[in-house]
């Protein structure tokens, strides 16, 4: 599911856009979430984390492998 955070749970609501003439159509608002490599209990793990919780800490990355930085 990639509009969902896994750490804070955060995912995607639901409004209207509204136009001048008040006319309302559906839209959604998703997180920005991105798939990154963390540490969860000591092993590295794939997971979709929005960029707040980046930013805030709430994640640790996990270090590229030397097998990523070589290619």
């Amino acid at each position: 599911m990639g509009k969902f955070c896994e750490v804070c749970a955060k995912g995607t609501i639901s409004g209207h856009n509204v136009s001048h003439s008040n006319r309302k159509t559906n839209r959604i608002w998703a997180p920005n979430v991105q798939n990154v490599r963390v540490v969860v209990e000591g092993t590295v793990k794939r997971m979709n984390v929005c960029t707040r919780c980046l930013r805030s800490g709430n994640v640790q990355r996990a270090l590229p492998t030397k097998s990523n930085v070589e290619a």
